[in-house]
């Protein structure tokens, strides 16, 4: 298993407190952990992209630029890139150059993106948004593989002769399908051969296998080879305490708290927006979160492994109103305590030379 840390730089009040950072010290936040999960041994760190609601997360380009100067071995990912809603040749130039800076650390994970409010943002119909993702989506692959592109669709003007610059640092950047509620992005991805990113945040751990499996049966029915089927899962927050019973006592009224902060009312009932974990005791027995003891911790994130044999774990930290403090020392824990059994117990070759996973 390998394992990643996500932000999708949040910027809401405390849930308990109500304080708010400002925008500048909570973008510190990002990158302050961002260089402390390298140097704890994660294997990347991605960045979300949000252009509604609560966050700080609009220019994702911008942040992992700015943790490509700071790093040298973290690979940077999206979380996602929000393709359905950019011009496929701004993001081939924006992150080619990433790539170039950090000297070929950069993948992407696209998706439609989570926030309902964006397509009316960008002037786009949101009943179009898996035939815009579609489509930009393809266009963005045929740039960055193919040079004197020519190419005609239905959402920007044709482009003739067209070659991005810069090229990406070392062939074409590993390009992940994010995977919530539809069948959409696994079959995208798997007529592609690219691999699945499950959010695997919200909903039932069922749910989110369901499209798994949809995942594997296409990618092999679409004629590639289902050892290159990797899968990547997500997770709603990870507190650790030393016994269940003190994450449940220190993590009650934050954890319960935050729920309540970030349901919509307006989207109740559309999957994948709102949690049926109301309780901390739900979440730990029955939810995506990695709250609890860190065998509590290892139990779970290895039945992940059983429903969905993913290859890469990702953890969230900031989710909760955790100070940097608080953060870096529960991904001190997790790389010292849960991760090297995980390590041994479910082994990936994804991103080790020489493997069907490089």
């Amino acid at each position: 298993m390998k394992f990643q840390v996500l932000s999708i730089v949040g910027h809401a009040p405390h849930p308990l407190t109500g304080e708010l950072p400002s925008p500048a010290d909570r973008l510190a936040q990002v990158l302050e952990v961002g260089e402390e999960a390298e140097r704890l041994g994660y294997d990347a760190y991605a960045i979300g992209e949000r252009h509604a609601g609560a966050f700080l997360s609009s220019s994702p380009t911008v942040l992992l630029g700015a943790l490509a100067a700071r790093t040298t071995r973290i690979r940077l990912l999206t979380g996602v890139t929000v393709v359905a809603i950019l011009d496929p040749v701004r993001v081939a130039e924006d992150y080619a150059t990433l790539d170039q800076i950090s000297r070929g650390r950069v993948e992407l994970v696209i998706g439609k993106g989570a926030e309902a409010g964006h397509f009316d943002l960008f002037g786009l119909d949101e009943s179009r948004q898996w035939d815009l993702q579609r489509e930009k989506y393809e266009l963005l692959r045929r740039l960055w593989s193919e040079e004197g592109v020519d190419w005609q669709g239905e959402f920007r003007p044709p482009l003739t002769k067209v070659t991005t610059v810069p090229r990406p640092y070392d062939g074409v950047p590993r390009i992940w399908h994010g995977s919530a509620t539809s069948l959409n992005s696994p079959e995208l991805a798997a007529r592609h051969g690219d691999p699945l990113f499950t959010a695997n945040a919200i909903q039932p751990r069922a749910a989110y296998a369901k499209l798994i499996a949809h995942y594997r049966e296409k990618f092999e029915e679409y004629g590639h080879d289902p050892a290159r089927a990797h899968v990547a899962a997500g997770s709603g927050g990870l507190l650790i305490a030393d016994t269940a019973e003190q994450a449940v006592s220190r993590y009650r009224e934050v954890y319960e708290a935050k729920v309540r902060q970030t349901f919509k009312p307006h989207l109740e009932g559309r999957a994948g927006y709102n949690t049926p974990f109301r309780t901390i005791e739900d979440a730990i027995t029955d939810g995506p979160q990695l709250i609890g003891s860190p065998q509590q911790i290892i139990d779970k994130i290895l039945g992940f492994h059983e429903a969905y044999r993913h290859d890469l774990q990702s953890v969230t930290v900031d989710g909760f109103g955790l100070s940097t403090a608080e953060q870096v020392e529960t991904l001190a824990r997790f790389a010292e305590e849960i991760a090297p059994v995980v390590r041994k117990e479910a082994p990936s070759t994804l991103w080790e030379s020489g493997s069907l996973g490089e």
